[in-house]
């Protein structure tokens, strides 16, 4: 497999919180490369166009890569393995990954479980460090607030604990509220967040962000092209012949007026795409980067090509005409909810 063809940039970086990690502003997100063989897939997909993807993307720059165990049950991780396993060590990228989300090899059509047990989450690193052959994960976050009964405290504190042994660099929650991150934070320092977030899906713009950046708690935004929809591709068709081992199938975003409000958004980026000589898809990306409070944004690919279509989100800055069209065209089209502009 070569290299890319095109040259690697020193990409511009923000800090992560209080670790030592410096960041890009764009990381590459492995939901969709897990795979369609389980409840929350994205389809089937080609393994080799996925390390491609990886491999392209870390040799343009971007210099980290967020997984979690569950997609793909394990899948996307032994992929994620796999992509590093042909980067010299000194030129690999940071590696996050979550917990707390446990499936049945039994029945993988199954939704997994939201499992907060401390000695789940011990077998679960475990099994992440086996599956992406490191010695340590580099950020490690709680994937949902736990179902099973098992209290905050005692998940985060399990957390807090494997950083402590050095078999994690870095804690962190992901789709918790400010609530649950003042809990959390009496406990000891929450590394990151990672909330969805896009110019559809808005709500952490009016409470999570700003408790992030008062708290110096890092956060790095998944879904800011809402799973496709503000892409600059996406069409009612797609919609409309989506398999079902696809989630979005299923997904109220992906169908009726919401659908047609969320394209007509998607359709309104395209004069600022334009006129900055990108893609919408890096506009919409672009954009969840100027809310104070975000250090970076997730953003998934399956294809070097995909990667390139968003590519150029890891340098664009929005000008303040740009950010008022956006929020013009929030307004008109009604698409999604929470705020609009950055307080």
């Amino acid at each position: 497999m070569t290299r890319s063809d095109l040259p690697a940039i020193t990409l511009p970086t923000r800090r992560l919180g209080r670790t030592d990690m410096y960041i890009t502003r764009v990381g590459f997100g492995a939901w969709a490369i897990g795979g369609g063989d389980w409840a929350a897939g994205w389809g089937a997909q080609d393994d080799r166009a996925s390390i491609a993807a990886i491999r392209h993307a870390v040799d343009r720059g971007l210099n980290w890569i967020d997984t979690a165990a569950v997609y793909g049950l394990g899948h996307s991780e032994e992929i994620v393995r796999a992509a590093l396993a042909e980067i010299p060590f000194d030129e690999r990228p940071y590696v996050f990954t979550k917990c707390g989300l446990v499936w049945s090899d039994a029945d993988r059509t199954k939704m997994p479980s939201r499992v907060g047990a401390p000695q789940s989450i011990r077998r679960e690193v475990e099994a992440s460090l086996r599956r992406l052959g490191v010695e340590r994960i580099d950020l490690y976050q709680m994937h949902w607030p736990a179902g099973d009964g098992t209290p905050l405290e005692a998940y985060w504190q399990t957390l807090l604990d494997l950083k402590a042994e050095g078999k994690v660099r870095a804690v962190g929650l992901s789709n918790h509220t400010t609530e649950q991150l003042r809990v959390c934070e009496h406990l000891g320092h929450v590394d990151s967040l990672q909330p969805p977030f896009s110019a559809i899906r808005r709500e952490v713009g009016a409470t999570e962000l700003p408790w992030c950046e008062a708290h110096g708690t890092g956060v790095i935004v998944y879904s800011p092209m809402q799973s496709g929809l503000l892409t600059g591709h996406f069409t009612h068709e797609r919609a409309r012949d989506l398999p079902a081992s696809d989630w979005r199938s299923r997904a109220s975003d992906f169908s009726g007026d919401r659908l047609d409000r969320n394209l007509r958004l998607a359709a309104a980026l395209e004069p600022i795409a334009a006129r900055r000589g990108t893609t919408v898809a890096t506009v919409a990306v672009a954009w969840t980067l100027i809310w104070p409070g975000v250090t970076g944004a997730i953003v998934g690919a399956r294809s070097p090509e995909q990667v390139d279509g968003w590519f150029d989100a890891a340098t664009l800055e929005l000008t303040r005409a740009d950010i008022e069209e956006i929020a013009h065209a929030i307004a008109t089209t009604g698409a999604g909810a929470g705020p609009a502009v950055p307080g």
